[in-house]
Formats: structure tokens, sequence, C-alpha cells
């Protein structure tokens, strides 16, 4: 990998990890139509721990109180009644799905589920999910002619069936195309909760997945002796700083915008690789990246 790409790969990873439109199928696509080697799952991963940092950072004092409460909760029953403490043990529940399911589809993950065809699907499909969810959450805020605003759920009134229903929408993003804030958002909306309550959770629950799966990956990487070191961290960098822009803007875009452009997007998007796909000007299998 060049330095040159390793800039570009950078940036969309930072641009597209935390908007609902895939950064893992954008860094496939990014390679793909510009005729680069596939960056592949282990670069990916080694990646969003840039875009994880700077989830850290923004989020430091949600992060901060809730760990600190969760701790004292260990030793004090008072403190498991607090509401922080029981955001910690949510976000471990949560985060069981796509623990174990990163586990036993390792082999898929690096492989088959990075077909372009089922990137494709997933953007579309997703996509119309997404719509879905947004014009219902958008319908119950502003009420209508004959019926008031219904109040949708905040994070307090997160349990421990929605937090492993967001655990299971999270898990949906192992598949290229599908968008871990796109899923669990959604799955969020559905479940009636706000768009912001939605989004914070989704960050919050995606930490420990993303850190795991990137430490993992870069310990197995490590051993392989197969990636170009100075490029991928040039590029963790890059979407770091990258994404903790696109965080700040999007926590104040999703309160008061519709998810729609993103939908428009994705769908388009889909439809237009299915046909450079089928047209034989874009190769479904890439090969991966030998570093």
């Amino acid at each position: 990998m060049s330095w040159f790409e390793s800039l570009i790969l950078g940036l969309v990873q930072g641009l597209t990890e935390f908007l609902p439109v895939s950064s893992s199928a954008h860094l496939r696509l990014t390679a793909a139509f510009s005729g680069w080697e596939d960056p592949g799952a282990a670069f990916t991963a080694i990646t969003q721990i840039g875009t994880e940092a700077a989830v850290l950072i923004y989020f430091r004092k949600d992060i901060g109180r809730i760990t600190a409460a969760w701790v004292r909760s260990l030793h004090d029953k008072a403190w498991r009644s607090d509401h922080d403490a029981q955001m910690g043990w949510l976000v471990i529940v949560g985060s069981i799905p796509i623990g174990l399911l990163g586990v036993t589809l390792k082999d898929q993950i690096e492989g088959p589920f990075r077909d372009l065809r089922i990137t494709a699907t997933m953007l579309i499909v997703v996509g119309v999910i997404i719509g879905i969810a947004d014009r219902m959450a958008a319908r119950d805020e502003k009420g209508g002619r004959h019926r008031a605003p219904i109040r949708r759920k905040e994070l307090k009134d997160l349990g421990v069936r929605d937090g492993l229903i967001f655990g299971f929408c999270q898990a949906m993003a192992l598949i290229p195309g599908v968008s871990r804030s796109g899923a669990t958002i959604s799955g969020g909306l559905f479940m009636g909760y706000r768009r912001e309550a939605a989004a914070r959770y989704s960050f919050l629950l995606a930490i420990p997945a993303v850190l795991a799966s990137g430490l993992f990956e870069l310990n197995d990487a490590m051993g392989s002796g197969h990636v170009s070191w100075g490029p991928t961290a040039f590029a963790t960098v890059i979407a770091f700083v990258t994404g903790y822009a696109v965080i700040a803007w999007f926590m104040k875009f999703i309160s008061t915008k519709s998810f729609m452009p993103f939908v428009w997007y994705r769908i388009a998007l889909g439809i237009v690789i299915i046909v450079l796909v089928s047209m034989g000007v874009l190769s479904p299998h890439a090969a991966e990246s030998s570093h």
C-alpha cells in the first residue's frame, strides 16, 4: 500500500465510519474504483481504532462518568440502580452478539462477505430499512392533524432487552454495506428511541467491539508480518482526525434533519455497483492486498 492510498483510505474511513453509509463498504469500493487491491478486513479493523479514539475523546465525559459509576457498582450495591452504572452493564450486554458472531464468522467476514454484490445488496436493503425507521420517527415526533406527537424513549428507558436488540443490530455491520451506525440507529428508531439517544448509545456500544476487533487484528498482523505499518498507522491517524470532525457534525445533524439523504445515497450507490459488476467493469471478488 502506498502513502497516497493510505491517505485516501484514512479519509474515507474517518468520513464514513459514523455516517449510516458503511465505512467497510466504502473502503472496499474506493479500492475497487481506483484499481487498488482490497485493503482487507484487517486494515479496516486497525484503522477503526483511530475513529474509536475520536469517540473516546468526543464522549470522554460520558465515558468517564459511566466507567466510574460501573466500577463503584461492582462493590457497592447502592450504585447498581444508578443510570450510568446500568449503562456500563448495558454496553457490555449489547457487545455480546457482535463478539460471538465476530469470532464465529471471522473467515466469512474476511472472505465471502466482501463480495461487491453482497455489499451492494446490503446498501440498498438497509437503506430502505433506515428510510422506514426515519419516517416512523418523524411521524411520532411531529404528530399529525388528528394525532398528538408521541414521546419517544430516552437512554434512561434502555433495558437489557433493548440493549441486546441494539447489539444484534450492531452485529449485522459485520457484513460490508450494512453500516454499524445505520443498523443500530434504525434499530433504536424502530424500538421507539429518539434519534440522538439511539445515536449516542450506538457510538458508546461500538467502543468495546471496535477496539477489541482492532487490537485482535493488530496482534494477528504483527505475527504475520504482512502489513505496511507506516501507511496503516498514517491512515489510522487520518481516520482519527477526520472522524472527530464527523462525529461533532453528525450529532448536530440528526437532532433536526432527516436520514433520507443517506437513504437515497445508499440506494443509488448500490444500484451503480450492481450495474458495474453486471457489465464486468468491477470484479465482485478483488484479491486482498498482500501488503
